[in-house]
């Protein structure tokens, strides 16, 4: 469902130097009626019209009998507090009471609706609830033998849009463990209006969720013996998430099965192209099952299928390939490796160019993040996320510290000091941009850079929401001269369809701070519908390309265009809903997880977290469309982050991430290396 929300009319968007830019609240809308004889009623129900006074062409009545329901469907324009007028009559002298359920949830209990005296004697009772946007189904059921009043109409009027976000729920634990199963606890959360669901996510992707009147939940399908990271975000119907819950780490059991499957059997190649093979091997046997095999080069694996045949594509051009396949079982027991097949791809055929070399530039780095070239081309800026410390490195790789980032702060996730950009007129202004997350959520800064330390510190754009992960945090100068910012939906996932928030987002903004005059809606915002943006790159036609996280199924490379919706949460990669822009090359996020991109020669080259890989995706020509994805490099440097054209050269600066969360690395471990294209 997309959710389109209201702001009040006492949000703000916080600008540089203290200014605060007012959103305007639309007029409320009328109550809209919605005639009783025209919602759905419980069998034995009739639309009566023996007592004068009713609305429309009758009323409802109802059997007497606990459980006599009338159930209205309403739409709201956004999410929020809506205000029900219920005209009733009840010429008994005994109450009627009713629980009031909203989409299936019980939000009034046992609603009084207490005598009129007669059945002509109409009277109308009021009460707030809150509901989605889009279409609710809003149900009175009969709680005791007396049935339902005779129900007229009901008037709905959203009265309000809630803006505030639940308490961060309590510490996380497991219990119930197995090897393939367990019980997820938590504090509950508090919230004004009321908590709809628990979302639990497993690092940066959600895996489930749970009622908002819950406490647990029991995850199944597991893994065995597989630590989860795990933590909670609470949600209210207005969409509003919650900070993340403290983290817990769990360990299901070791499994019961111990017997690894049967060797698979003989292994063979066919059709190999440029950038393809054809592999095909014997079935394996299992005492239980066989669930997948692994296509691997040593124990880096290149694919996982079901079958016993695969296309393998996104294989580099003009390379030597060394393939063997494994077999795995539920439990993760992994058999013995097939033989060994040798072959090598074709001859490259492009005017893009292909890596040709790779060699370390830098070592000694833990999680660089942002990397700029500055004017001159001989040195560039790079950001470290977790210790908000800015480098100076030179084309050899000497690196020397010119300062910190204030205010910056981490979130024990994706959040920390992020992108740098350089004005394109700094050798008069000698002025730099960071984005970093801070206090309050993320913030757009500029600092001074005399060429040997940074000074000073401006806040241009506040009031990007954080979160633990989706924080996004790429900047870039455009063609135009105006700054480009990637933003995440800080696990928010309504926040990306709503243009009022500076959240999943690609803004357009001035080096002052302001909107950059032209955007297609009037404020920060120049796209729409995004998860996790973190990779931004101008083409040789002024065209901006985005990379994307995807949640659990599809990654994304999309050609952004002003005003355009992107589609996150309704699409997760491809999809065909109007009004929204499907990508131009997708990834199975076990294979990509980008982040940043770069652009040399007409190609795009996007580095990959999950995937292990450099993905080289060429741009046909000057059409909007892409060739073939190839992937180089694929599990040999480990978590590769952020890729930059090197001024002056066909060469790119590609540094990992083995020191993030995921990682896992010491600190110190992370290196840039420098990759040339011939």
């Amino acid at each position: 469902m997309k959710i389109f929300r209201r702001i009040a009319a006492s949000t703000a968007v916080l600008l540089g130097a203290g200014l605060v830019q007012a959103v305007p609240q639309a007029a409320a809308a009328a109550p809209t009626r919605y005639e009783a004889e025209n919602a759905a009623y419980v069998s034995g129900s009739t639309v009566d019209d023996n007592y004068a006074g009713y609305s429309g062409t009758g009323f409802v009545n109802t059997p007497n009998s606990a459980g006599s329901y009338v159930e209205f469907t309403v739409n709201a324009a956004g999410a929020g507090n809506a205000k029900l007028a219920l005209r009733y009559a009840n010429g008994t002298t005994a109450d009627r009471p009713a629980d009031i359920a909203v989409n299936g949830t019980v939000v009034k209990s046992g609603y009084s609706f207490p005598s009129t005296s007669t059945w002509s004697a109409w009277t109308t009772t009021t009460v707030s609830v809150p509901v989605n946007a889009g279409s609710n189904k809003i149900r009175l059921t009969a709680t005791d033998s007396g049935g339902l009043a005779n129900t007229d109409y009901l008037d709905f009027e959203l009265s309000s849009t809630d803006a505030q976000v639940p308490s961060r729920p309590g510490q996380p634990s497991c219990s119930a463990i197995t090897e393939d199963r367990l019980t997820l606890s938590w504090g509950a959360s508090t919230d004004n209006v009321g908590v709809a669901a628990y979302d639990i996510y497993e690092h940066g992707n959600k895996i489930s969720e749970a009622a908002g009147s819950a406490t647990s939940k029991a995850l199944t399908g597991l893994s065995p013996n597989t630590t989860y990271n795990l933590t909670v975000i609470a949600r209210d119907a207005a969409g509003n998430a919650s900070a993340a819950s403290p983290v817990v780490d769990c360990t299901t059991s070791k499994s019961t099965d111990t017997t690894a499957p049967s060797r698979p059997g003989t292994l063979s190649v066919a059709n190999v192209t440029a950038n393809s093979a054809e592999l095909s091997w014997g079935a394996a046997t299992d005492d239980r099952a066989v669930v997948g095999y692994d296509v691997r080069s040593g124990t880096t694996v290149y694919k996982t299928v079901t079958g016993t045949s695969t296309s393998l594509t996104g294989l580099a051009c003009d390379s030597p390939y060394g393939l063997n396949v494994v077999a795995r079982d539920a439990a993760g027991n992994v058999s013995e490796q097939s033989n060994t097949v040798s072959f090598t791809t074709k001859a490259c055929v492009t005017d893009g160019g292909v890596p040709s070399s790779i060699a370390t530039v830098s070592s000694g780095w833990t999680i660089p993040w942002g990397t700029y070239w500055m004017p001159d081309g001989q040195t560039a800026l790079v950001t470290e996320r977790d210790d908000f410390r800015v480098w100076k490195v030179t084309k050899d790789g000497t690196k020397t510290q010119v300062g910190t980032v204030p205010n910056a702060v981490t979130t024990n996730g994706e959040g920390g000091l992020l992108g740098v950009a350089v004005d394109p007129k700094w050798e008069t202004n000698h002025y730099v941009y960071f984005m970093h997350t801070a206090s309050e959520g993320n913030r757009v800064v500029r600092m001074t850079y005399n060429g040997s330390s940074l000074t000073g510190y401006t806040v241009l754009l506040q009031g990007i929401k954080k979160n633990r992960y989706h924080n996004g945090g790429r900047l870039v100068f455009g063609p135009d001269g105006y700054l480009y910012v990637s933003t995440g939906e800080a696990q928010t996932p309504d926040l990306a369809q709503d243009k009022n928030s500076l959240n999943g987002k690609i803004l357009r903004m001035t080096t002052d701070g302001k909107a950059a005059p032209g955007n297609p809606f009037n404020n920060y915002v120049y796209s729409y519908g995004h998860r996790n943006p973190q990779g931004l790159a101008f083409d040789r036609n002024g065209r901006l390309w985005e990379a994307e996280f995807g949640n659990s199924s599809k990654d994304e490379l999309n050609l952004i265009k002003p005003g355009a919706n992107y589609g996150w949460p309704t699409c997760e990669g491809t999809c065909d809903v109007s009004g929204m822009t499907n990508p131009k090359k997708t990834w199975n996020v076990s294979e990509a997880s980008p982040s940043g991109i770069a652009i040399v020669r007409n190609v795009i080259y996007m580095a990959s977290l999950r995937g292990e890989r450099l993905w080289r995706i060429p741009i046909t020509g000057d059409t909007e469309n892409v060739g073939t994805a190839t992937a180089y490099y694929v599990g040999t440097y480990g978590r590769l982050r952020t890729v930059t054209k090197v001024p002056g050269a066909d060469q790119l600066w590609l540094s990992t991430t083995n020191c993030d969360n995921n990682g896992g690395e010491a600190d110190g471990s992370d290196k840039i290396f420098r990759v040339s294209i011939s």
